[in-house]
């Protein structure tokens, strides 16, 4: 009977050290707080380096990239180590980038760690190490890249919207916008949604839903 007691509560004790730890990790109870500071057009041009990248791997707050164009900034890197939200840092969630995703991100060089920026007791879960770059939520820092095209919080986006209406725009403007060769008009007209596209678009949804076609009058 002991021993089985005994048992029990090593099993208990093992379970609350893994929800401390997970508790320690995450610290999500001290969200972060702040304005929103435009989108990708507003915000670019203050960061360190804007690129291109696929995701190649994610581990605990970190994602490390696999740099496919450096349009602003050190081109000599092939891939860098991104970290995101963790405790009350304003940076998105990790996984909300997936292993084989592509985007645009425009990066913070990390300079310095805080002094509460690495805890021992969770090392994968940290403000990040100096030299790695850091993810900001607080704008458009970063762009759905599928194809040769872009679509996210690109210009003139309503706040905190991720995935706004609108014409998915061709990279080479976006390169040509970064490199300061085109203006925010430019992608602003770019992004207008096409009416014929939209019809285009429920069109084909209808079809493969196997909805019946009305005729027009």
């Amino acid at each position: 009977m002991r021993r089985a007691c005994s048992s029990k509560a090593r099993g208990s004790v093992a379970i609350l050290l893994g929800l401390a730890v997970t508790l320690l990790a995450s610290r999500a109870s001290a969200e972060c707080a702040c304005l929103w500071e435009g989108s990708f057009a507003d915000v670019q041009a203050s960061t360190d380096l804007v690129i291109a990248a696929e995701v190649v791997r994610i581990k605990g707050n970190a994602v490390d990239v696999s740099i496919e164009e450096t349009l602003r900034g050190p081109d000599y890197l092939d891939e860098v180590r991104i970290w995101m939200a963790t405790r009350d840092y304003c940076r998105p969630p990790a996984e909300d980038f997936a292993v084989g995703t592509r985007w645009v991100f425009a990066l913070e060089r990390i300079r310095e760690v805080p002094p509460d920026g690495f805890d021992s007791r969770t090392p994968n879960f940290s403000y990040g190490r100096v030299d790695d770059y850091i993810l900001s939520h607080c704008g458009g820092y970063w762009l759905n890249y599928s194809g040769e095209a872009v679509t996210g919080s690109l210009v003139d986006a309503p706040r905190w919207a991720r995935d706004p209406d609108m014409t998915p725009v061709h990279m080479d403007l976006l390169r040509a916008f970064v490199a300061g060769k085109a203006s925010a008009d430019a992608l602003r007209e770019a992004a207008k949604e096409d009416p014929a596209v939209t019809e285009l678009m429920l069109n084909t949804r209808a079809f493969l839903r196997g909805d019946p076609e009305v005729d027009e009058p």
